[in-house]
């Protein structure tokens, strides 16, 4: 009788212990479906639609490592005070950069609309300062774009439309223009390898130079780069490409300082591994030894140089540059592709500055205190 009590007993406690799980179960929500990005292939490779949007989005960028070593005319290595003794003395240059890029694009009833921003993170030394640590963030590049229109952070078209000085890293040993700027920009494009650029900036920065005073003598001076009125730095410039290479020539206008710079630039595709350039710039200072359009010594200045592509890994590049005040540059590397999206690049940059000292050497935009200068640079980069 007790065995029987017991058993039943035990039947119903399970039976409500089940029941009481029963009731506690949780119940699994259906799935919903996934909503997959979509590839968006109109602009190139790596962009895709936003979801719910017609806008394609492309995200990258690159990670750059650079060790310099050299003479500071060059722009290269750093000084550093001995801990021993106390003595300046030569280190390395080294620097770390990350650099975020977006472009978007979409199509619209007035044209592709564009935007495209670069943002730089830096770590390293340099020549004012020997102590490694994190630089300032950078805003280089966010502009919008619809069709022929731009506005917004950019590179001056002064420089951007005619193309920079080469592939080497260290293209302004004699500089050919300033970068950073504000600006609003129409360039138009035939389609027969015409185009032309009309560029309104605002500028940036300033030089500690040598300027006119109201007597007309040369006095040490600081020229603000940014304008100063309602009145915007003009440039304008056209183009004509072709297979073969094409000729390009920008004028610019600078009303703060009324002065006005101009270069012209030609480029030639010799073979299928050899392209050459030369380029001529010509400039005012009438009230200003450099301005934000002529930053090189005296009115005139050129540079050349070219690339010879060795195989689809390997490529020599080779710049010359020369002013008025008889400043020479030169640089040269090589550039290897180790594997896609991964390059190493060696170095060498020699200046040999001109009149220097003298009484019409109108500002000394080099950091060396030596007549001729050389140094170095490897600079290894992963772009994706």
């Amino acid at each position: 009788m007790n065995i029987r009590t017991l058993l039943l007993g035990s039947t119903a406690a399970l039976i409500a212990v089940s029941g009481a799980r029963a009731a506690d179960a949780v119940v699994v929500a259906e799935p919903e479906p996934a909503e997959y990005v979509k590839i968006c292939d109109v602009y190139g490779a790596g962009y895709f639609y936003i979801p719910g949007t017609e806008t394609c989005l492309r995200v990258g960028g690159y990670i750059r490592y650079d060790a310099s070593l050299g003479d500071r005319g060059t722009f290269d290595g750093a000084r550093t005070t001995d801990r021993l003794n106390g003595k300046e003395q030569d280190t390395w240059g080294k620097n770390t950069r990350f650099a975020l890029k977006t472009w978007t694009g979409q199509e619209t009833e007035l044209g592709t609309l564009k935007t495209y921003t670069e943002t730089r993170f830096q770590f390293g030394n340099s020549n004012d300062n020997a102590d490694a640590r994190n630089k300032n963030v950078s805003l280089n590049f966010a502009w919008i774009q619809l069709g022929g229109l731009r506005v917004g952070k950019d590179e001056s078209a002064y420089d951007t439309f005619i193309g920079y000085a080469g592939n080497v890293i260290q293209d302004t040993i004699v500089p050919y223009g300033e970068f950073d700027t504000n600006l609003i920009s129409y360039t138009f494009d035939a389609g027969n390898g015409f185009s032309a650029i009309v560029s309104l900036e605002q500028g940036s920065g300033s030089y500690d130079t040598f300027v006119k005073d109201g007597a007309g003598n040369w006095v040490p001076g600081i020229v603000d780069n940014t304008i100063d009125s309602y009145a915007p730095n003009v440039v304008v410039g056209a183009k004509y490409s072709q297979g073969w290479g094409g000729i390009t020539g920008v004028v610019a206008y600078n009303p703060s300082w009324e002065e006005w710079a101009g270069k012209v630039r030609l480029d030639v595709n010799a073979t299928d591994q050899i392209a050459l350039w030369v380029m001529g710039g010509y400039g005012t200072d009438d009230n200003a030894a450099r301005t934000f359009y002529k930053p090189w010594g005296g009115n005139w200045a050129f540079w050349g140089g070219g690339s010879y592509k060795f195989n689809e890994k390997t490529t020599f590049n080779l710049q010359a540059s020369y002013d008025e005040q008889k400043n020479l540059g030169i640089a040269a590397n090589v550039a290897y592709q180790v594997v896609q999206g991964f390059t190493v690049t060696a170095e060498v940059d020699y200046l040999n500055e001109g009149k220097r000292g003298d009484a019409d050497w109108l500002g000394d935009w080099t950091t060396t205190d030596k007549k001729s200068s050389v140094g170095g640079l490897l600079r290894f980069q992963r772009d994706f």
